[in-house]
C-alpha cells in the first residue's frame, strides 16, 4: 500500500509536540510539506522530518500531491484552511476548537461532505486511557444513572506551552477569539458529551479575564450545564492554575462515584455505595509537561486507510463548540442559554 501523503499547516507547539512526531512514527505516513508564516520554523521541521517548507499553505495545495492535512494554526484560520483543503480533495484533521463560529463549523462539514473527504477534530480527551476506561465502567451500568458531575481543565496558561510564550497568538483576540474556553473548555464539553453519551441542552457561563494582563481573551470560565438526561454539572476551564493544574472529572451516580484523574492523574477510582473501592491504573493522561501519544493522529490515519469515517467527526466537533459558544452568549446576556 502506498503511504498517505500528509502536509501540516502551522508548525507551532501542537504541531511540533504531537502531530508531526506522531505522523513521523506512523509507518503508513509520509510527511510531505510544512507551512508556517515564520518560514524558518517550517524549515527546521522539514530538516528534521524530511519534506518541503513553505511560508504559505495555498502554495502547498497548488504544488504538492497530498492525501491529507493537519491544521494546527490559530483558531481564526481553522475554517478557511480546512475548507480549502477539503475543496482540494484532501482529508482534514483540524485542531480544536474546530472553528470560531457555528456557521464556520457548518461550512467545514459541508465542504468535507461535498468533496467526499473526512473531517476529524483533534479532541484527544476521548482517547486518553483513563477516559476510555471510565466510559466502559459507566456503560456497564453498575453505577446506574449519572446524576451530577464536575469536570475541569486548568493549567498555568499558554505562556509555557506556546513556542512564542507570552507573545503567542493565544492572547490575541483577533486570532484566538476565545482564550481558556477555546483552548481547554471545548475539550471538556466534548469529553462530557462523549463520556455520558448525552447532549448539553442548557448552559450558563461565568467567563472572564481575571489575571492575565494585556489581553482581552478569557483566562477563566465556570459553566453550569444541564444534560438531556437531566444530569447537571459544572464545567471549568482555567489558565490560572499556577499550581495544581487539573484535568479531573467526578461523576456522582445512583450507586456510587467515579473519579477520573483526581488522584495520581492516571487513575480511575470507583467508590460504590456498598463500600467497595476499585482503582484502575490504565495508562497516563497527556499533559503539557509529559507528552504521551495522543492517539488522534493514529486514529485519523486509520480512518483514511480503512475508509471508515472518524468517530471524532466534524459534527461532533461542532456540537462541542456550540456548548462553548452558548456559554459566551450566556455571559454576554446574563441568561441561561438553551442549545
Amino acid at each position: 500500500m502506498s503511504k498517505i501523503r500528509v502536509a501540516v499547516f502551522g508548525c507551532g507547539a501542537i504541531a511540533q509536540r504531537r502531530h508531526i512526531p506522531e505522523y513521523a512514527s506512523n509507518p503508513n505516513v509520509e510527511l510531505v510539506a510544512f507551512a508556517d508564516p515564520n518560514k524558518q520554523r517550517a524549515e527546521e521541521v522539514a530538516a528534521e522530518y524530511g519534506g518541503k517548507a513553505y511560508e504559505n499553505y495555498e502554495d502547498i495545495l497548488k504544488n504538492e500531491k497530498l492525501d491529507a492535512v493537519s491544521v494546527c494554526t490559530p483558531n481564526y484560520l481553522h475554517a478557511p484552511m480546512t475548507i480549502a483543503a477539503a475543496n482540494a480533495g484532501l482529508h482534514v484533521l483540524v485542531e480544536k476548537p474546530m472553528a470560531v463560529t457555528a456557521e464556520e463549523g457548518e461550512q467545514m462539514i459541508e465542504a468535507a461532505a461535498k468533496n467526499n473527504v473526512y473531517l476529524m477534530v483533534g479532541h484527544n480527551q476521548r482517547l486518553m486511557p483513563p477516559h476510555v476506561k471510565a466510559k466502559e465502567i459507566l456503560e456497564s451500568g453498575r453505577l446506574g444513572r449519572v446524576l451530577t458531575f464536575r469536570t475541569s481543565f486548568g493549567h498555568p496558561g499558554p505562556e509555557g506551552w506556546s513556542l512564542d510564550g507570552r507573545d503567542s497568538w493565544f492572547f490575541r483576540k483577533d486570532e484566538a477569539l476565545m482564550g481558556a474556553m477555546g483552548d481547554l473548555g471545548v475539550h471538556k464539553s466534548d469529553f462530557i458529551r462523549y463520556l455520558l453519551n448525552d447532549e448539553v441542552v442548557e448552559v450558563a457561563g461565568f467567563i472572564g479575564t481575571i489575571h492575565k494582563e494585556d489581553t482581552d481573551v478569557d483566562d477563566n470560565a465556570t459553566c453550569i450545564v444541564r444534560m438531556k438526561s437531566g444530569a447537571i454539572g459544572t464545567l471549568m476551564a482555567s489558565w490560572t492554575h499556577y499550581k495544581g493544574g487539573d484535568n479531573g472529572t467526578v461523576l456522582w451516580c445512583e450507586n456510587g462515584v467515579v473519579k477520573i484523574g483526581t488522584g495520581q492523574g492516571d487513575e480511575v477510582i470507583v467508590e460504590l455505595t456498598n463500600g467497595t473501592v476499585e482503582t484502575y491504573k490504565v495508562g497516563a493522561m497527556a499533559t503539557n509537561e509529559k507528552q504521551v501519544p495522543s492517539g488522534v493522529i493514529d486514529d485519523f490515519v486509520q480512518s483514511i486507510i480503512t475508509k471508515t469515517p472518524p468517530t471524532i467527526s466534524g459534527e461532533e466537533g461542532l456540537r462541542s463548540l456550540k456548548v462553548i459558544l452558548g456559554a459566551f452568549e450566556s455571559q454576554d446576556t446574563g441568561s441561561i442559554v438553551k442549545l
